[in-house]
């Protein structure tokens, strides 16, 4: 994948609407009993941090898919400005949270930032200049990077929901991205900063 840092060329398109889904419904078998989603994070769940970094970029709506935990999770992120989606075949993998998310929002986007519950370092700004890349005609599938290597959030055109709803297993946009995918450098390093185990953090 080629990439490209800001500040980009051409000016941003004033109409392109851009919605957020955050993933937070697998089962975090890697951390352990506890749900890694819960586990606190300067004195907030991984989850909340995660969703934070959506709410307060410009991309609108923000979509949670909860799954496992449901309820607890929900409760993690009581009182932020996120629509609440269930996914019950969560235990199949990523994809299926994927589709239930870009589901929720297809009518009403003509793009989609997906970012990772259990990324709590992601910065707003990064969010902001994925959205900034995509109006301003970069390309229709990118991943924030860092370094010039590929992390999360990422962001697909519409043109791209039919495709992200026939993916399978843990393998969510890769595919997509590898063929068609534009690497947009952050300078952020928590773009490749995730939690799998209780050392993480």
């Amino acid at each position: 994948m080629t990439a490209v840092a800001p500040p980009f060329d051409a000016p941003a398109r004033p109409d392109v609407s851009v919605a957020g889904v955050l993933l937070a419904a697998g089962t975090s078998t890697r951390f352990g009993a506890r749900n890694k989603l819960l586990a606190s994070h300067e004195g907030e769940p991984l989850v909340r941090r995660a969703a934070r970094s959506l709410v307060a970029a410009s991309v609108d709506p923000v979509v949670a898919v909860v799954g496992h935990e449901a309820t607890r999770v929900a409760a993690a992120l009581d009182g932020l400005d996120v629509e609440l989606v269930r996914n019950d075949d969560y235990e199949t993998g990523q994809a299926s949270s994927v589709r239930t998310g870009v589901a929720a929002v297809a009518d009403r986007a003509d793009a989609v930032v997906i970012a990772l519950g259990d990324m709590p370092a992601v910065s707003p700004t990064t969010v902001e200049t994925l959205v900034d890349a995509y109006a301003a005609g970069v390309g229709d599938a990118l991943a924030a990077a860092d370094e010039g290597r590929r992390g999360n959030p990422v962001l697909f055109d519409r043109r791209f929901f039919d495709a992200l709803a026939d993916v399978t297993g843990d393998v969510g946009g890769r595919g997509i991205l590898i063929e068609h995918g534009t690497l947009i450098e952050t300078g952020d390093p928590g773009v490749r900063r995730d939690v799998d185990e209780p050392t993480d953090l």
